[in-house]
């Protein structure tokens, strides 16, 4: 097996933020691992200008949720928290790493939301996909020229805004490792003892929600817990006993 082969990933999952893939699509990435399959997370920013805690905290509970979930990779690209743009620099630098790993299936940012960061970072993402796959963009990797690759399929998860879903995983077992993974991120969330600033993300209420949103979604398909996500293009099965 060589290097590339290594490397090679079946999911990849992208926030703009650490904590952003763990709020919103921790609970599949879990189920999913448990099945087998080899997944990695790539952070866009550090999160420097999150209201609470720091860039060097967010580093340290990023590395402590990937062990949580058993990612298999995770890095962070160091863009500008509040200020990348989706330009051809930052492109370049996704369409590497997207050539580096070959994910079949990617997970990025919702389509819309309250923090400016979720949709850029969702279309930059995106569009990095697409032109990943044309092979006249030249990428390298290591001093090594990279193969053009194109996911199969980029699905959003959904954050603040209760966006309706294109369709929902089932992931009962697995929202106390979701929410273990979340809290993972104890600078960000509730703490009755903080003394730091409060936000919209540190109320009980919010992340009582994260556990509360997935319920709800189970309890519309007939499960226990699940996440929902919205595609670029039509969801298909093979058959329709595979729904259920």
């Amino acid at each position: 097996m060589n290097k590339m082969e290594k490397m090679k990933l079946d999911i990849l999952a992208f926030g703009a933020h650490p904590d952003d893939i763990e709020l919103g699509c921790g609970g599949t990435i879990a189920k999913e691992i448990s099945l087998g399959k080899k997944i990695g997370a790539i952070d866009l920013t550090r999160g420097e200008l999150g209201t609470r805690g720091s860039a060097e905290i967010r580093d340290a509970e990023a590395q402590k949720a990937k062990e949580i979930l058993g990612l298999h990779i995770r890095e962070n690209l160091g863009f500008a928290d509040g200020f990348f743009k989706n330009d051809q620099e930052h492109q370049l630098k996704i369409i590497e790493i997207i050539r580096k790993y070959q994910p079949e299936i990617v997970l990025c940012n919702a389509i819309d939301d309250r923090h400016i960061d979720h949709p850029k970072g969702s279309k930059l993402v995106s569009d990095a996909c697409f032109l990943s796959g044309l092979r006249k963009i030249e990428t390298e990797h290591k001093g090594k020229k990279q193969a053009a690759w194109r996911p199969k399929v980029v699905y959003h998860y959904i954050q603040w805004k209760n966006i309706e879903p294109d369709f929902v995983v089932d992931i009962s077992g697995f929202i106390s490792k979701k929410m273990e993974a979340v809290k993972a991120y104890s600078s960000q969330f509730y703490n009755p003892n903080s003394k730091e600033p409060i936000s919209p993300i540190t109320s009980k209420n919010f992340l009582d929600s994260v556990k509360y949103r997935a319920q709800d979604l189970g309890r519309l398909v007939s499960v226990d817990f699940a996440e929902g996500f919205t595609a670029e293009r039509y969801v298909a099965v093979k058959s329709l006993d595979k729904l259920f």
